[in-house]
């Protein structure tokens, strides 16, 4: 393997374990961040249209 190839496989394991990490954390910290925001947003706005109807 000369210094070409093994550059080159270093740069494949830097953006592999790059593209690991980031799965995870996406997976573990902004996905489950992301639905429990979008649930609050609309558990709100389903009682704010209850109270409105509730009004007139």
């Amino acid at each position: 393997m000369d210094l070409s190839q093994f550059s080159g496989f270093l740069v494949f394991l830097a953006i592999f374990t790059m593209g690991f990490w980031l799965m995870i954390f996406l997976i573990t910290f902004v996905i489950p961040y992301w639905l429990f925001g979008y649930f609050k947003e609309s558990w709100k706005y389903r009682k704010e249209d209850k109270a409105a109807a509730k009004k007139e």
